[in-house]
């Protein structure tokens, strides 16, 4: 029997609605799915990130933080940076950072830096030239508080009670500070010491007995410090391609050049091992703080 033109037209409707309904359902059942996920528990989220093959693999010093804390994104709470700053050994086998920098007094404490508080971190340094040590929100790995949490002094193993402003030391910080030139000064004064042992410091190999090519091996980090051309190329220049090597030298600015920090400032806590991890779990959550904006609270 056939259907009549409102009974047809009725049916249709049925159809669509019914069309809809299962859509939405659908679309109900992804979305939950979507919300199941994004609000996975953090121990969830490691198992499946295990089962999808999504961990790396060990090796690197700071391997364990960045799987179960850089990676799930978790806050870094000031209260436990405050508790790294008061605590001996947090970063390497020393004392606590706040026995040398629990102030803004320079006659009280270095450089008038006090990490005791994260007013006073977030400050920096008050003795003239005054200067911050980190800027929330950014990566701080070129900062001076990480930098010297990471960075060994040249030559390597070189203690700190070793001076940084010998005339060798000023012989290269004002070539720096004036263009880094390849001039007469550099060839005859200049160069020479990064050929010479003992140049920077006593029983200290020469630069270029680490640094002579910029192919690795034989040379760390593919540095060429033999000629004015490998020095002003960089570091990592095929690792990284030359156009993106890191400059060593900034000409006119020594405060901003690998060559001149790594020659001047000492690796901390002072008297640390060139051989600890530079990459010191704690290292990394107290940059991981400073990426997530250096909270106070």
């Amino acid at each position: 029997m056939p259907f009549s033109l409102s009974t047809k037209l009725r049916l249709s409707q049925i159809a669509k609605a019914s069309c809809v309904v299962a859509a939405l359902s659908v679309g109900f059942a992804i979305s939950a799915q979507a919300q199941e996920k994004k609000y996975m528990s953090l121990a969830d989220q490691m198992i499946q990130d295990m089962k999808d093959g999504k961990i790396a693999p060990p090796g690197a010093e700071d391997h364990v933080v960045q799987e179960l804390i850089i990676k799930r994104n978790i806050p870094i709470t000031y209260k436990y940076i405050n508790t790294l700053m008061n605590t001996p050994n947090a970063f390497g086998p020393g004392v606590a950072c706040t026995v040398c920098h629990n102030s803004n007094d320079p006659s009280k404490s270095y450089r008038g830096l006090d990490l005791s508080t994260c007013k006073g971190m977030i400050e920096g340094a008050t003795e003239k030239p005054k200067h911050v040590v980190f800027t929330p929100g950014t990566n701080p790995k070129r900062d001076p508080l990480v930098r010297r949490l990471r960075n060994n002094r040249m030559p390597l193993g070189m203690s700190f009670d070793n001076p940084t402003y010998t005339a060798n030391h000023i012989l290269v910080k004002n070539w720096i500070d004036s263009g880094a030139k390849n001039d007469d000064n550099f060839q005859k004064n200049v160069l020479p010491l990064f050929k010479t042992a003992n140049a920077f410091g006593p029983e200290s190999p020469a630069c270029t007995a680490c640094h002579m090519s910029n192919q690795e091996p034989p040379s760390f980090h593919e540095l060429n410090l033999s000629t004015h051309a490998g020095i002003l190329l960089g570091a990592d220049s095929i690792a990284k391609g030359v156009d993106k090597a890191t400059k060593v030298i900034i000409p006119g600015n020594s405060s901003l050049s690998f060559v001149w920090q790594h020659l001047s400032e000492d690796r901390m806590p002072p008297g640390i091992a060139p051989s600890e991890p530079r990459d010191h779990p704690n290292t990394t959550i107290l940059a991981t703080w400073i990426k997530q904006g250096a909270k106070c609270d």
